[in-house]
């Protein structure tokens, strides 16, 4: 995992990029993943934080990238990566 630091001082880990990586991603946000056969779907926010994660972006970039793509405040993306992220840990460990 690896560990970020968040806009109140603490640190959030990551699902880590390898583990990620062997996801397959459709434009639709219908993700496959090969090793398990297991799939599911994610919104567009959601694909957008599962590509930057897999091409092994920090907190704040991720952040930076959903401020820009949609119209929300820093505060918020990065809630929301968190949240998403201890999904996805729980998911693929």
């Amino acid at each position: 995992m690896e560990k970020n630091r968040v806009s109140h001082g603490k640190s959030v880990e990551l699902p880590r990029a390898e583990v990620l990586a062997r996801l397959a991603l459709s434009d639709s946000g219908f993700v496959f993943d090969p090793v398990t056969g297991n799939s599911f779907t994610v919104n567009g926010s959601g694909l957008t934080i599962l590509r930057q994660l897999q091409h092994e972006a920090d907190l704040a970039r991720i952040v930076t990238t959903l401020c820009a793509e949609f119209d929300i405040d820093a505060l918020s993306a990065e809630r929301d990566v968190i949240e998403f992220a201890t999904l996805l840990r729980n998911a693929f460990k």
